[in-house]
């Protein structure tokens, strides 16, 4: 596709995509870090992969087991 655009239209795009990008709201890292930290540790008690998916409720669990004869 950016094969077919012209340069000037390729540029049109990259400033419509950083007039995108400048409009987000930015915080530093040593704050979000703090906050992301917080909530995934606030969710760990939620979480299958850490504490497991109860037997009757694994959609993945083997039905029965495969003989050959």
């Amino acid at each position: 596709m950016a094969q077919e655009l012209s340069e000037k239209e390729l540029l049109r795009m990259e400033v419509e995509q950083l007039k995108k990008e400048v409009r987000n709201s930015r915080a530093p890292i040593s704050k979000m870090g703090k906050e992301i930290k917080d909530y995934v540790e606030a969710q760990a008690g939620n979480d299958p992969l850490l504490k497991g998916i109860p037997e009757d409720k694994n959609p993945f669990k083997e039905k029965g087991a495969c003989m050959i004869n």
